[in-house]
């Protein structure tokens, strides 16, 4: 039987998750639930309905997995725990500073209603968190380095949006190359926030928007702006669709270590993404955790769950002889 799929939000990410589904043959995209009006969304699969998100509770029967394609800045915080109580979810929350906060919300909302939630999925967080975490449990005496970028980051390019007077709007992460250079040769540098990367920013202001307090509430936006060199840059909504409809992104993940009696052995251990879209590839990850939200599911399990709760082979639509066989 097909994991039957629902996506609230059909945006970069909702678009992205039905691709992700349709490449994944256990799954079916059974409904896209919407703010918009239904009739103005046009999906790709014929076979899945399109409602109102106002309708979403009504399917609560009809679908094994809801997932929340919504922003981190304010619709997450409030639809993961509501939907928790009704339905199987996975979503994508990405604001680090908050994700204690948002586990304890979201785990007591699925323990409410006996479900399953993994949060927090994609690939930073979600794939850079794992191999932060297998790369400290290898190397105990070392250093952990993170780089994102150069990319578009959908997180805090939703942030921007949501300030007034802001119509559109990207933002580039940008790792500082020396700093990158020498983590790589072994340095262990003592990085601030600040040294490791830059942030840039292209806005599409409203007409008559106050553009010097948009760039100032950018500039000194708490978890997002406010502790790095951060560039806005204010453009035409007609330079931003020609030079910025892209969504790529990637980064690194680093662990300087070492072993031996005098630790006289040194090993870098390097976990590198190059992404053409940030969306599609985030997506992918999130449908292979709705694959693990389902099986847990079936086995009783109920509250929240991260990345590092899952075992790899929960992801994976392969077999368990299957992967030992292969993979293993």
């Amino acid at each position: 039987m097909s994991i039957r799929i629902g996506i609230l939000g059909y945006g970069n990410l909702g678009r992205g998750v039905e691709c992700a589904v349709r490449q994944n043959p256990d799954m079916e995209l059974k409904a896209v639930f919407t703010r918009r009006n239904p009739d103005s969304v046009k999906i790709l699969t014929d076979t899945a309905a399109v409602c109102p998100a106002a309708e979403a509770e009504s399917w609560k029967d009809r679908l094994d997995v809801l997932i929340l394609c919504g922003g981190s800045a304010t619709d997450l915080p409030r639809q993961t725990p509501e939907y928790a109580k009704l339905f199987n979810v996975v979503d994508s929350f990405d604001t680090h500073a908050r994700i204690p906060e948002h586990f304890a919300a979201v785990d007591a909302a699925a323990k409410e209603g006996g479900k399953t939630a993994i949060i927090s999925v994609g690939w930073d967080p979600g794939m850079f968190s794992l191999n932060r975490m297998y790369a400290n449990a290898i190397l105990p005496e070392g250093k952990d380095y993170t780089f994102w970028g150069r990319g578009v980051s959908q997180g805090h390019s939703d942030a921007i949006r949501r300030i007034a007077g802001v119509k559109d709007a990207r933002q580039y992460t940008i790792p500082v190359e020396n700093a990158l250079a020498a983590v790589r040769a072994g340095e262990n540098p003592e990085l601030s926030t600040r040294q490791k990367h830059t942030r840039e920013c292209f806005v599409v202001a409203q007409e008559g928007a106050d553009k010097a307090k948009i760039e100032e509430e950018i500039k000194t936006m708490p978890n997002y702006f406010a502790d790095y060199d951060t560039t806005v840059h204010f453009i035409s909504e007609e330079e931003l669709k020609r030079d910025h409809s892209r969504i790529p992104h990637g980064g690194f993940v680093l662990r300087s270590g070492a072993t031996g009696l005098e630790s006289e052995n040194r090993h870098l251990i390097e976990y590198s993404l190059k992404l053409d879209s940030n969306p599609e590839f985030t997506a992918s990850v999130i449908a292979a955790y709705a694959r693990a939200a389902y099986r847990l599911s079936g086995e009783g399990a109920a509250g929240c769950k991260t990345v590092f709760d899952i075992a790899p082979a929960y992801l994976s639509a392969k077999s368990g002889e299957e992967l030992r066989a292969t993979m293993l």
